[in-house]
């Protein structure tokens, strides 16, 4: 009787080890942003990914050390709460005027073309906040069509 059971749970194993890598497939999308020539502090900035209805999924990146900014970036700031676990370990050093930075990243195969979208909230101190500073569609057709923003990002694409 225990024969069946051991040869079900060996079957199950197997079945699921196998079925695993086909769910977890990803592929690495370089995010690649270019701030205008502004003039001031650096940039502090947020890459999030929306659903569907714009609404707020993940956190992407952080750039800017000091989280006590991070309610500057807004819209990223009240999708996610500024839950530290919602940006542990995807932060780095803000970005300053007329610069560009590259962030390489593992996406999930099954964002890509399922009307998911990737937003940039900018902040520099002293000056204004944007919300959705630059906004792409995460498309196998949009990848390395640059959009620009409607702040300081002067530009925003991805490649796969």
């Amino acid at each position: 009787m225990k024969k069946p059971t051991l040869t079900l749970a060996l079957t199950l194993g197997l079945a699921t080890a196998l079925a695993l890598p086909a769910l977890a497939q990803a592929r690495e999308v370089t995010f690649t942003t270019e701030l205008k020539d502004y003039g001031g502090d650096e940039a502090y900035m947020a890459l999030y990914l929306t659903d569907t209805s714009g609404q707020y999924q993940d956190t992407l990146w952080i750039a800017g050390e000091k989280s006590k900014y991070y309610k500057h970036l807004r819209d990223w700031a009240r999708g996610s709460g500024q839950r530290s676990r919602e940006y542990d370990g995807l932060t780095g050093a803000s970005l300053g005027s007329g610069r560009s930075r590259n962030i390489t990243l593992e996406i999930a195969d099954e964002l890509i073309d399922a009307g998911y979208e990737v937003r940039v909230d900018t902040a520099v101190e002293d000056r204004r906040d944007n919300r959705a500073d630059a906004v792409i569609p995460l498309t196998t057709e949009g990848a390395g069509q640059p959009v620009s923003g409607r702040g300081y990002v002067k530009s925003f694409r991805y490649t796969f």
